[in-house]
């Protein structure tokens, strides 16, 4: 435990060094970074720059407004991954994995049938948002509904946080502990959906190909 303490507390250290040095284009970076599937929690991006944005050092509507086109940009890169490469990559290795075409169509048929909704609604829950734009471009989801359903959740998300890193200003310290937890929950979040891949995916079809 003491050694995701330590992790958490570079990571913290990193993201404040990127902010100062680079203000809103480094926020930007920083939520593209979290958007591409880096261990990177918006959690602990947003409130620090909604805390400058209170001291007067940066401005709270921008610190949105880049904030929310990082997660644009980073969400892209996943979707063009998945669009471009998920299918091919499935069908050259995915038996490799033990992922099929079932597994392709089952998730094509999801994002036909709520692709907006599930998008928006992932911007708000951890590790999720890390990963959601692959399936989606694997699925061919439009790519303006995408931005548009990507850019509305991912902005009232980062705005939430940023704002209360602005309400509590003179308590950042207090918002910073509070946060830590938070972090700490996202990364065991993160090792319960490798695990749940790797039973779902890979475990569970061997069990079905070598019965005992």
């Amino acid at each position: 435990m003491d050694a995701i303490f330590q992790l958490i507390s570079q990571i913290g250290k990193l993201v404040i060094s990127v902010i100062e040095m680079s203000g809103y284009f480094g926020i930007a970076f920083l939520m593209a970074l979290e958007s591409t599937m880096a261990p990177l929690p918006s959690e602990l991006v947003m409130p620090f720059a909604g805390f400058l944005a209170a001291e007067g050092r940066l401005n709270l509507w921008l610190v949105i407004l880049f904030s929310g086109a990082g997660s644009i940009g980073g969400s892209l890169i996943s979707y063009y991954i998945g669009r471009f490469g998920g299918n091919p990559l499935v069908r050259r290795v995915g038996k490799y994995v033990l992922l099929d075409e079932e597994d392709l169509e089952m998730t094509e048929r999801w994002f036909s049938k709520r692709g907006e909704i599930t998008i928006f609604i992932s911007r708000f829950i951890p590790v999720v948002r890390h990963f959601i734009s692959i399936p989606a471009g694997i699925a061919k989801m439009s790519v303006g509904r995408f931005i548009l359903y990507t850019f509305i959740g991912a902005t009232l998300w980062n705005a939430s946080l940023a704002y209360a890193g602005y309400l509590l200003r003179e308590n950042w310290e207090a918002l910073h502990h509070y946060m830590r937890p938070v972090s700490i929950i996202v990364f065991f979040l993160l090792i319960i959906a490798a695990a749940w891949f790797f039973y779902k995916h890979i475990a569970k079809k061997l069990i079905v190909k070598h019965p005992s």
